[in-house]
């Protein structure tokens, strides 16, 4: 009977099941992406034959990890050590590729050994060494999604580097990258001298524990782990799972509020058919079985559906996923546990007050209800026909609201968190009138720009000063906390900005000024010492910004950042002031045709122009778009629950001589006011959402939200369009209802 009920409506069914297929969807192709990231990082780091990984403690990722080459020249003589092999790990831009993973490995590596060539050569062989431009080999994943083969080019960040080779390992995410020696990876990288972590194979692997007190004793800034703890550290995989998380929240809710509202139309479409059943004899508690039973069997079509959605948004993405080691093949069953979880638990909770209503009714009222509103009709006062609709249909109309305002209030919130987060980083360059990064890098964290190029900058007549910064974050185990670090030389004017309200300015290497809520939150204060890096500095000053980005970090000077950051003699930003500030877009162009190592815009453009701005850009576009598709099918669901409830009401209008324009007038102007009322109810979520983002325990710190009039306005054209694209085809099926078969409808 429970399969039956959903067949007999099959619009309703199919509005809801597509509805939750979509945020299915969403965990499986995402999650998907995550496991593939970390099933990468497992690859490389575990399938390495090392018994011990050397790298530079709290790192927060791998290739952010910065440790001297040197130490690697010291431990190979060490009588432990069998073989040792450098590392560097990094992602940078290439052609129509924002995100792709590079390596850099010695050519005689033992690593390399797993790299099996499959067309050209090896980065070990004569001829990589003679060939023309610096050789790479290209993993065969990306050689086919970029059409690549050995002897062809490849243009990473601003370098062009001569393929040799195509290799397979047999792992997505290193067969979508590539391979660099060394010494090329550490120029492209602005790294010299510096990798990322060092294998170690052992003579004997009970010489682990013997090897690790040497290493402690020689070297106080550097952890020593198995290659499978270091592997399990790595956070790219777990951010990358919240992420899926948060988009796939968004739209489980979204579904599950249809879901709600579907299954409540069911009970009141049903009321008589509910009424006999319980005449018959069916209890309340078997009436409530067979309602749950048809949302959990909804929940499960959806969850099937959304399952096959989601490997289809891999198979079609493939080219673009690859570059991450995601496939369809990446499916894992955690990710379908996952999914099956979600949909069983949205099909109890969209299942279980509707359940309960119609396990309430009485079988006398319900075998008189005749359609229409339940119980008493309750009029307002003022207002027209679709009004007094929506007003006496009040639950019907709740639920709807929720589905416009939590897809609308959503979207608010997102956007602005993504202007505040542009502000922060525009705040970063004070009253500077233009700001410069690295130039064709694929995230502004990675940006490495060689000093000299800001000295011969602060020639130009133009320019009045130029301060480097490099900044960079770091982990606190400790507390569980992130440190962001920024490096600033005490006598340029960069570091002027910055707002001391206790202790004094910097003057010199291993001091550190300290954001007010990091002080708080650690309990130290000026005179007090914090480890780095395992750099120790002395807090001179508290500064206060206001912006939690900011203040959950501290200040210390350039040289400092540069040598804990493993990057001498670069910055990661410049802030230029210049002379005229009404010439700056002019300098801009002259800096970018001087120096095309760099990328210069105005302050105000510079957050817009960065690249992975720009990705946050399209996330937020993708994100959008699955709330907006969810949004839609939830009120369309409801605006057709709506016209079948009424049936018999609006062949009574046609019988009394409405024109079909007419009904279709009305229908529209009640998806009008719901779209209307919607996007304030959107407005009031997106303000309580933001309030929860900033109270949520450390990533509260970090945002602000910047709330502008175009967000509004956008926000409320979002909710007209949902209301009116929800609305049109419940409306044009109104009018296409004949006055004889409608007064007929049951």
């Amino acid at each position: 009977m429970i399969l039956k009920n959903l067949l007999r409506r099959k619009g309703r069914t199919i509005l809801t099941v597509f509805s939750i297929a979509i945020g299915v969807a969403a965990i499986v192709a995402l999650g998907a992406l995550a496991d593939g990231i970390q099933a990468g990082y497992d690859s490389f780091l575990t399938g390495s034959k090392a018994d011990l990984v050397i790298s530079q403690p709290d790192a927060m990722d791998v290739s952010l990890s910065i440790i001297d080459e040197s130490i690697g020249r010291e431990m190979a003589v060490m009588p432990e050590v069998a073989e040792i092999s450098p590392m560097i790990q990094s992602f940078v831009q290439t052609e129509d590729v924002p995100y792709f993973f590079i390596f850099g490995y010695p050519e005689d590596s033992f690593v390399l050994g797993r790299f099996t060539i499959i067309d050209g050569v090896g980065l070990d062989s004569r001829e990589a060494q003679r060939a023309h431009g610096n050789p790479v080999i290209l993993g065969a994943s990306a050689a086919e999604v970029m059409e690549k083969k050995p002897g062809d080019t490849l243009r990473l960040t601003g370098s062009v580097f001569r393929i040799v080779g195509i290799y397979e390992t047999g792992k997505d995410l290193e067969d979508s990258g590539a391979v660099l020696p060394l010494a090329g990876a550490q120029e492209l990288l602005g790294m010299q001298h510096k990798v990322s972590l060092f294998y170690v194979q052992l003579k004997d692997p009970n010489m682990s524990a013997r090897l690790e007190e040497r290493v402690g004793r020689l070297w106080s800034d550097v952890a020593i782990s198995s290659s499978e703890s270091y592997a399990d550290k790595q956070l790219m995989g777990n951010y990358m799972q919240g992420f899926a998380w948060s988009i796939a929240g968004l739209s489980i809710l979204i579904g599950g509020i249809g879901m709600m509202n579907s299954q409540l139309m069911a009970v009141m479409e049903r009321t008589r058919e509910i009424g006999v059943l319980r005449s018959v004899g069916w209890n309340k508690r078997r009436i409530l079985r067979m309602i749950l039973g048809e949302s959990l069997l909804v929940g499960i079509l959806g969850g099937l559906t959304g399952i096959g959605l989601g490997w289809l948004m891999l198979v079609g993405a493939s080219d673009a996923l690859s570059f991450f080691g995601a496939s369809a093949d990446n499916i894992r069953p955690s990710v379908l546990i996952q999914a099956a979880i979600t949909v069983v638990v949205l099909g109890f909770v969209g299942g279980a007050y509707p359940a309960w209503r119609a396990s309430r009714l009485q079988p006398v009222e319900a075998l008189r209800y005749e359609g229409g509103s339940a119980g008493k009709v309750r009029r307002l006062p003022v207002g027209g026909m679709p009004i007094q609709s929506l007003w006496q249909r009040t639950t019907r109309t709740l639920l709807t609201l929720g589905v416009i305002g939590v897809t609308v209030g959503g979207i608010m919130a997102l956007e602005a968190m993504v202007r505040g987060t542009m502000d922060l980083i525009s705040s970063m360059g004070g009253d500077a009138e233009i700001m410069l990064r690295q130039a064709g890098i694929a995230d502004t964290g990675y940006s490495t720009i060689d000093q000299r190029v800001g000295t011969k900058i602060a020639t130009m007549s133009e320019i009045e000063n130029v301060s480097g910064v490099i900044f960079s974050a770091t982990a606190m185990p400790e507390t569980g906390m992130f440190f962001i670090y920024r490096g600033l030389a005490p006598n340029e004017y960069g570091i002027q900005q910055i707002n001391v309200v206790e202790g004094e300015r910097l003057t010199t290497n291993h001091q550190i000024l300290l954001g007010r809520m990091m002080a708080d939150n650690l309990n130290i204060g000026v005179g007090d010492t914090i480890e780095v890096l395992s750099s120790r500095f002395r807090v001179v000053g508290i500064y206060e910004s206001g912006s939690g980005f900011e203040e959950l970090g501290g200040v210390i000077t350039l040289r400092d950042g540069q040598t804990i950051s493993g990057k001498p003699r670069k910055v990661s930003l410049y802030m230029v002031k210049v002379k005229d500030p009404s010439q700056a877009e002019e300098i801009v162009e002259m800096i970018n045709a001087r120096f095309p190592e760099v990328h210069a815009a105005v302050t105000g453009e510079f957050a817009d122009q960065m690249p992975d701005m720009q990705s946050m850009d399209a996330m937020m576009a993708g994100i959008s778009f699955l709330a907006i598709l969810v949004g839609g099918m939830g009120v369309m669901n409801a605006m057709l629950m709506s016209v079948l409830e009424r049936t018999r009401e609006i062949g009574v209008l046609r019988a009394l001589g409405w024109r079909r324009g007419r009904i279709l007038r009305m229908i529209m102007t009640e998806a009008l006011l719901l779209g209307i009322i919607g996007a304030i109810v959107g407005i009031l979520v997106a303000f309580g959402l933001g309030e929860l983002i900033l109270r949520s325990p450390l990533i509260g710190d970090l945002l602000q939200l910047r709330w502008e009039v175009d967000i509004f306005y956008n926000a409320i054209s979002l909710a007209i369009f949902l209301g009116v694209l929800g609305g049109f085809y419940p409306a044009f099926r109104a009018t296409r209802l004949q006055p004889v078969e409608a007064l007929r409808y049951e």
